[in-house]
């Protein structure tokens, strides 16, 4: 989002270079817009759409994060700054992090780890040990290093304490409109999107269910008040909700307690937070990482499925070495292939041509007697379940392997869900049954199903008395029809 915006502000800044204040308040107006869109989104109750994920690519994605946190913590953990290219930029370093590895700074570094991992359960109600272990690790810091330098966050830049100087109102231009809308709604969809994963990460860890729609807005309203306050547009935090989970926290106090604290730091304390060293911060974070990584899935997932084993590892390699969204598009693609693949297998079998009894479908001893008696000239073209789109190649395959016959009747009393590529296959196999002078019988549509097939116009195609409700009337149907042309063959 970051990025989005500062590219956002910097074209905005060529656009106007003699007026930098007019391209910053059209650049936090994109951050409004964000958050406008977000709201929408929420009152149209599309969260839950976002959250349709699998979860071999939640697991990957919280994995890959947990990987993340823990190779972008190593430098600061030996005592040296982070180099440059993410996760490569670390493993390239690597031998010179080690070689030139700051005895003191890892020190502090594992006595915070320690505290950590050795903090009785019992304490956690009452003091979370990350806050234990900042405080341990600050005045060692300040108490016995007070000689020895120890990069510390004033190191890394200072905190402005204060309030925004001034309040930038929404600004429009006629002929940057569609660059402010277009961002303004990728912002919010990329926005979306990484809220509702860290909602998720949330929900495995805590094993309870948020409110997608509730978030959304939540979301919007915040990124509506940073861009009138002049800032960044911002997302759900993954490293801070997961260091919140850690911490014990489980209701909305606790990021109301974590925006008030921020909020005492940002109007007068901050200077109290410059001594705290990097290695503290670093040991932290390193210990978020090891608990997000989803290690129980991961013992097993090769176990149940070698496909879904693939979509996880697939997933973290993509979360950590190429982009979080990418990994997660790419892993929800390959996921909903898949599936898509066995529901076709599966629903393909539920698709049958029959000209005769031969217990593909259960029958009643009437209807065999009918289908018996027509002799093979009633093609009876069952379907059952829902008739996704990957059924359409069924659909065809099943109706072509038949050519001779008199009566086609089609039976979708048994489909709840007509798609609209598998309605245009039902619509070829009509259309050729009617080109080919066949008499056609649609038996048991109802409701949505006899709804797509009217809007696609073969209510007309086939006659009123043709469309019936029971597979019985319709066998008789077709056998009298049958009957019928024999005669008129015959001179009968």
């Amino acid at each position: 989002m970051t990025v989005i915006v500062t590219a956002v502000i910097a074209e905005l800044m060529a656009i106007y270079p003699e007026d930098p204040p007019k391209a910053l308040a059209m650049g936090f107006t994109v951050t409004m817009l964000a958050g406008l869109f977000q709201i929408i989104f929420g009152l149209l109750k599309l969260g839950r759409y976002i959250t349709m994920l699998p979860y071999n690519v939640v697991s990957g994605f919280m994995t890959g994060i947990g990987v993340i946190l823990i190779f972008i913590q190593i430098a600061p953990f030996l005592g040296q700054e982070t180099p440059k290219g993410g996760v490569l930029g670390v493993i390239r370093n690597f031998p010179d992090l080690i070689a030139n590895i700051n005895f003191v700074e890892t020190g502090l570094g594992i006595v915070t780890l320690a505290i950590l991992f050795l903090y009785p359960n019992k304490l956690k109600k009452f003091v979370p040990p990350q806050l234990v272990a900042l405080v341990v690790g600050t005045l060692i810091s300040l108490i016995f290093l007070r000689g020895i330098e120890i990069r510390t966050i004033a190191t890394i830049g200072e905190i402005t304490p204060g309030l925004p100087e001034r309040l930038y109102w929404p600004d429009f231009t006629s002929g940057n409109l569609r660059l402010m809308f277009v961002n303004g709604l990728i912002l919010a969809m990329v926005g979306s999107i990484d809220c509702m994963l860290t909602c998720l990460v949330s929900d495995s860890l805590t094993r309870t269910e948020h409110k997608s729609n509730k978030e959304l807005i939540g979301q919007g309203v915040a990124n509506l008040i940073t861009g009138f306050c002049g800032g960044i547009a911002g997302s759900g935090a993954t490293t801070a909700t997961v260091v919140n989970i850690q911490a014990g926290g489980r209701t909305a106090l606790s990021g109301i307690s974590r925006a008030l604290v921020l909020l005492v730091v940002v109007l007068w304390a901050a200077p109290l937070t410059s001594g705290i060293p990097l290695a503290v911060l670093a040991a932290i974070v390193l210990k978020v990482g090891i608990d997000i990584i989803d290690w129980g899935f991961l013992k097993r997932v090769h176990k149940i499925s070698l496909k879904s084993a693939g979509i996880l590892y697939s997933v973290v390699f993509l979360t950590v070495f190429v982009d979080l969204m990418v990994a997660v598009a790419v892993g929800v693609f390959v996921a909903n292939i898949l599936t898509i693949a066995r529901l076709d297998e599966m629903q393909s079998k539920a698709v049958k041509a029959i000209t005769d009894d031969d217990d593909q479908i259960f029958l009643s001893s009437e209807e065999k007697k009918y289908l018996d008696l027509a002799n093979g000239r009633v093609l009876l073209f069952h379907l059952s379940g829902p008739m996704i789109f990957g059924v359409a190649k069924a659909i065809a395959r099943e109706h072509g392997a038949i050519a001779n016959y008199d009566v086609l009747i089609v039976d979708i009393a048994e489909v709840p869900v007509l798609g609209v590529t598998s309605s245009l296959a039902i619509e070829n196999a009509i259309h050729e049954a009617i080109d080919e002078r066949r008499e056609v019988i649609v038996v048991g549509a109802t409701g949505k199903v006899k709804k797509r097939l009217e809007k696609l116009g073969i209510k007309g195609l086939i006659p009123e008395h043709h469309w019936m409700d029971e597979r019985l009337s319709a066998l008789k149907e077709g056998f009298a029809i049958v009957s019928g042309r024999k005669s008129e063959q015959f001179g009968g």
